[in-house]
């Protein structure tokens, strides 16, 4: 046992030894994290829509239909009705069941009668900056649509008082430091450790090891251990920076992002090492690397674009891709204080994930 863990080390020692003398993998893991945490600090506003907004109505009157017709016959809305208790709303957005809360209260008939100004209630669900202000703006136009249909009964439109939960001052920050960790880490954990077996082949030195008494596990272990150290250094790297210069808050428990992302950089590492098994030039692993993690991590997993705004044929295509699960665990630990349990949905896709990629071990599709 003290041998095959002097022998482990020893690979890993010589891959970490390789990392911090290539110029080209210390660009990629310290340059390129820190360039994107700056990129992505502008706001990017994209349209959303089929907006999942619930609706407490106590007024139950003729007005108050009306407004929520609005809202329904809008293609920004998936309007549906909510008859749960009012201190227990906030259970809607820690579940993301819904994006926005539209709360009208029983004395809004009255008031629309014989007040100048009427107001409802909106809450948004603001883990999502960008998202919340296009869903306010929606609001905003709805109810502007409202007063020209019926303003006629007030003196002056009535106002809408928005509520912003979890991000109150809409930093965009907030929504894309999370993802720009999960981006990191896969980028770190597939594309790197993809590039690290590929590289023995291309360079001939694989036949040095086959020769050896090194069994593949050891080689396997190896080769991926500096790039989950990497991986950690990065991703706690970007949350600090992101924590410092951005004010992004942590309200959820550390050791449970730890080994949420412990179980995301796993599934990307088999991806990496499955990808190195099957190519044989660094040029390619890079390619099939970038076409397997990256793009799919930027494009499918909510990360810029709505996913619930995408063709429904990509939206399905989303559910295969690990980092739409750990989007939502990143955001939900980091901004909401999310509990294990309240991510257990997210926590079973990507061990099922894993375990699914498991099952096509990766030791024996590598060729020693």
């Amino acid at each position: 046992m003290k041998k095959i863990s002097n022998r482990t080390f020893a690979i890993a020692r010589k891959e970490f030894l390789h990392i911090i003398h290539d110029p080209r993998s210390l660009l990629i893991i310290i340059v390129m994290p820190l360039m994107q945490l700056t990129l992505f600090g502008y706001a990017l506003n994209l349209e959303i829509k089929n907006v999942d907004l619930a609706v407490i109505d106590y007024s139950r009157t003729p007005q108050s239909r009306h407004l929520i017709e609005q809202f329904d016959g809008s293609d920004y809305f998936s309007v549906s009705y909510y008859q749960g208790k009012h201190s227990e709303i906030e259970k809607l957005f820690l579940k993301r069941k819904v994006k926005a809360i539209l709360v009208i209260d029983q004395y809004f008939s009255r008031n629309f009668q014989r007040q100048p100004v009427t107001s409802v209630q909106i809450l948004v669900d603001a883990a999502d900056p960008n998202a919340a202000t296009l869903i306010k703006n929606y609001c905003n136009s709805v109810i502007t649509n409202f007063n020209q249909r019926y303003g006629g009964r007030l003196s002056v439109p009535f106002d809408v008082e928005p509520r912003i939960w979890y991000n109150p001052d809409m930093k965009s920050a907030y929504f894309f430091v999370p993802g720009l960790i999960a981006l990191i880490l896969v980028m770190i954990s597939a594309m790197l450790t993809s590039l690290a077996i590929t590289r023995e082949k291309e360079t001939g030195t694989m036949e040095q090891i086959l020769v050896s008494p090194i069994k593949p596990i050891e080689i396997i272990i190896g080769k991926v251990l500096p790039y989950i150290l990497m991986a950690f250094f990065d991703g706690f790297l970007i949350l600090i920076m992101g924590m410092i210069l951005f004010d992004v808050p942590f309200v959820g428990s550390y050791i449970l992002l730890i080994l949420l992302s412990t179980l995301y950089i796993i599934t990307a590492l088999i991806l990496g090492l499955m990808i190195s098994a099957v190519v044989e030039t660094q040029q390619v692993a890079m390619m099939a690397a970038i076409s397997a993690t990256l793009l799919p991590t930027v494009m499918l997993s909510g990360f810029i674009f709505p996913i619930k705004s995408m063709p429904i044929l990509l939206q399905y295509i989303s559910y295969i891709v690990p980092a739409k699960y750990f989007l939502i665990i990143a955001r939900g630990i980091l901004i909401k204080g999310n509990t294990f349990w309240q991510l257990g949905t997210q926590t079973f896709a990507l061990t099922l994930m894993t375990i699914i990629l498991l099952i096509y071990d990766p030791v024996d599709l590598l060729p020693f």
